[in-house]
């Protein structure tokens, strides 16, 4: 047995539904972000300038990419002969295929790695949330306590407080109630899915897995009633949930904002990522750039307005792209303009084509969204809002894409 002070979980088999078409094929933690990221770089590179250096990744939809991107470990520095990254997928058990029902039950069949370590607190992350967050900071304050789990939170507008576990504390920050993802939240105080548990104490609370399958539903409630050391731990740095369109793309916007620029520009706090080295930038002598995190690899020869583009993308003359994310391999030819809008993986935008909030004057309907290795014909249409996901499903006559 190798004891160690804390194990880190982080749990990134999501299928992120609310995340099409862009997780059609990928596991939301695998996404790409901020240029040069995936989403899971930010709990991994968090764990390494914490000094935590044994992480159990639990996979578990479209794990491929996933997969592939964490065995390059030594990226983050945490390739340990004793720890470093495990990655633990779902498994067989006589002729029954295990597939975790949920966050409590995905660790509780990973039981054996806890216990090989033996740790005396398990630090549980989710794999999809864009965050800075010295974990040591939380286990210290988790140990002065005496908690038997602890809870990061944030404060979360009450339109959107539904989306999250939901709690009240006391003066102390003892936690007295929690709901997860209420109708009719009674308060704005969102738990963001990091837990730290002795481990002594979970381990006890895992073994009724008929109806202990979530910590959210089931495992924390029950350790209220228990009248079990329950604390809050309010964090006060930036944090976005990555958990639908709409806050991938404003996580996005975020970081052109100024207040936002030691998010990946920390030099004392780094987020490291595992992305391949690839080729300069090109940037033409007309090209117009403002406000814009631009990409290795990319060639711009026209305007970027206030929006993100990943490596290797192409833009070309007289296109305008304005408060949109364009991701990785994506081409987009001439004379385009694509506004507030997010653009899959190596999808191919050719000549006059118009895409996003621009082409209806009446109303923002939301965010365009054209899904990964799509082809937008010439002179094409896509109105506001719409989601592009096959587009032989989408093609008319005219040109204007529906979904």
């Amino acid at each position: 047995m190798n004891r160690k002070d804390v194990v880190a979980i982080i749990l990134a088999g999501g299928q992120g539904s609310r995340l099409n078409p862009l997780t059609k094929d990928i596991a939301k933690p695998a996404l790409p972000f901020g240029g040069e990221y995936r989403i899971i770089d930010f709990a991994l590179s968090n764990c390494v300038n914490s000094g935590i250096n044994t992480i159990g990744v639990l996979v578990q939809y479209k794990p491929f990419i996933l997969n592939s991107y964490l065995k390059m470990a030594r990226s983050w520095n945490i390739d340990r002969m004793s720890g470093g990254i495990t990655i633990l997928p779902p498994y067989t058990i006589s002729n029954d295929m295990i597939w975790y029902k949920g966050t409590a039950n995905a660790v509780y069949h990973n039981y054996e790695y806890l216990e090989h370590y033996n740790p005396r607190d398990v630090l549980i992350l989710s794999g999809d949330h864009i965050y800075k967050m010295n974990y040591l900071s939380m286990l210290n304050y988790h140990k002065k306590k005496d908690a038997d789990i602890t809870i990061a939170v944030v404060p979360v507008p009450i339109k959107d407080a539904s989306r999250f576990g939901i709690l009240n504390a006391d003066e102390k920050m003892r936690i007295d109630e929690f709901q997860e993802k209420p109708k009719y939240p009674k308060s704005n105080l969102a738990s963001m899915g990091i837990y730290i548990y002795k481990w002594d104490v979970l381990k006890n609370y895992l073994s009724n897995q008929e109806k202990d399958t979530d910590f959210g539903k089931h495992i924390i409630p029950r350790m209220i009633e228990d009248n079990r050391s329950v604390y809050a731990y309010r964090f006060d740095g930036y944090w976005k949930d990555i958990g639908v369109i709409d806050s991938y793309w404003e996580a996005h916007m975020d970081l052109l904002k100024e207040e936002n620029k030691d998010l990946l520009y920390d030099k004392e706090w780094p987020i490291y990522s595992a992305n391949s080295i690839v080729k300069p930038q090109h940037i033409v002598k007309k090209a117009v750039i403002k406000n814009s995190m631009i990409g290795s690899g990319a060639n711009i020869q026209g305007t970027i307005i206030n929006s993100v583009i990943f490596k290797n993308v192409k833009i070309g003359p007289d296109t305008v792209v304005k408060n949109s994310v364009i991701l990785p391999d994506v081409e987009i030819s001439n004379n385009t303009v694509i506004e507030k809008a997010i653009i899959g993986s190596k999808s191919r935008v050719s000549n006059n084509v118009r895409i996003g909030l621009s082409q209806i004057k009446k109303k923002d309907k939301g965010i365009t969204v054209v899904g990964d290795n799509c082809d937008i014909l010439e002179g094409s249409i896509v109105t506001n809002g719409r989601v592009i996901d096959n587009v032989e499903n989408y093609y008319f006559n005219d040109q204007v894409y529906y979904a």
